[in-house]
């Protein structure tokens, strides 16, 4: 049984891409634009389905992909207005996508955010991704959606492409920093074993690696430097006086990190309500049926999970430590391991903070070096 008051984030899953990039392991149909029309229309049934696990008053919509931007623009147009209002509706774009005609559809359909994946402005490591879009492409959509009053642009960048140096990360950093998104996120290469990314390009992989660290200290340094707030482990917003007292961060994916219910509908979305997390299956062709076919009006084809109280507490504990503010302990400590915890005390990776107003109340956080560190710090903390 589900004890949910209502989740308050709002994900929707477009999957279509107009090319399967080597690296990417997320849940895509390439080209079937013959089926977009008929996609939205069991997505649209199965958001109305689930309307009851929303509450009243949604905070967040994230629309991912897949590429959302390539999808029908009727089809498109059609997702947006079933939408519910919120304060922030993000939807993913890749550059190539961007039009005057798009920017101006996705602004009259309520989208404030844009995420535009950027991945890198070196045409030789485009190719090594399999992008569409070159550096021009990404500019000239930023322009686009600037012209179309987009104030909250996120650029999301990869390193540890292989054949990337360091010099390459530093030209991406300066091109994307002369963009002045409000938003970056910068994510390491991960590229899964028996992929024919990784049959291509295993030994460069195994180099990359090795350099993670160094990249990743360089990133922070920049982007810090250049006025952004480092408040998750690869996501940076603007802040202070650049932010023009706005809260730039990603409240969508907050809604993650900080342990909240969220609905996700779509193939291959995740939800998690109360103690139920569920995995929409990623047949296109079986969610139609059971959505929009002859059949229609069915549940997807999904598995079901049950979260037990010390799962839920060590999934808190390692997403909230991925943020740069205290994580309070308060119904955690069970997930902690209090050896483990004294060690990275002592050893300057992890810092315990006492609230004395309010009743001696502990919090945890991690310090810059155990954020360099991130996962292997965790594991150490976790029961």
């Amino acid at each position: 049984m589900i004890h949910n008051a209502g989740a308050r984030h709002l994900y929707v899953h477009l999957p279509f891409c107009v090319h399967r990039c080597g690296y990417c392991d997320f849940v895509t149909v390439v080209g079937r634009e013959a089926q977009h029309g008929a996609y939205v229309d069991a997505l649209l049934s199965e958001l109305a389905r689930e309307s009851g696990s929303l509450a009243g008053a949604v905070d967040t919509v994230f629309i991912g992909g897949g590429t959302p931007t390539f999808t029908d623009p009727d089809a498109l147009r059609r997702v947006l207005a079933a939408l519910p209002s919120a304060a922030e509706v993000t939807v993913e774009a890749n550059p190539e996508t961007v039009t005057e005609e798009l920017a101006v559809l996705l602004r009259e359909g309520g989208v404030n955010r844009i995420s535009l994946g950027a991945q890198t402005f070196a045409p030789r490591l485009l190719d090594v991704l399999e992008r569409v879009a070159g550096p021009d492409d990404v500019r000239r959509a930023v322009h686009t959606l600037r012209d179309a009053f987009f104030d909250n642009i996120s650029l999301d960048l990869i390193y540890g492409i292989p054949g990337q140096e360091p010099s390459d990360l530093d030209t991406d950093l300066a091109e994307a920093l002369a963009l002045a998104p409000e938003h970056l996120s910068l994510y390491e290469l991960e590229a899964k074993p028996g992929t024919r990314f990784t049959h291509a390009w295993g030994d460069e992989l195994v180099r990359q690696s090795e350099a993670m660290e160094g990249y990743f200290e360089r990133v922070v340094e920049t982007l810090t430097d250049a006025g952004y707030r480092w408040y998750e482990t690869a996501n940076f917003c603007l802040s202070g006086d650049q932010a023009a007292g706005r809260d730039l961060r990603a409240h969508h994916n907050l809604g993650y990190w900080q342990g909240r219910d969220y609905l996700g509908v779509g193939i291959g979305a995740v939800s998690t309500l109360g103690e139920q997390r569920r995995r929409n299956g990623a047949s296109i062709g079986r969610y139609i049926n059971a959505l929009g076919g002859s059949a229609g009006g069915k549940e997807p084809p999904r598995e079901l999970e049950q979260l037990d109280p010390l799962t839920k507490a060590q999934e808190r504990l390692m997403l909230g430590l991925r943020l740069d503010e205290p994580l309070a302990l308060g119904g955690l400590e069970h997930a902690i391991d209090r050896g483990g915890l004294e060690r990275m005390v002592a050893g300057g990776l992890a810092v315990v903070h006492t609230e004395c107003d309010a009743g001696d109340e502990q919090s945890l956080s991690l310090t810059n070096r155990g954020r360099f560190l991130g996962g292997g710090v965790t594991a150490e903390l976790l029961a």
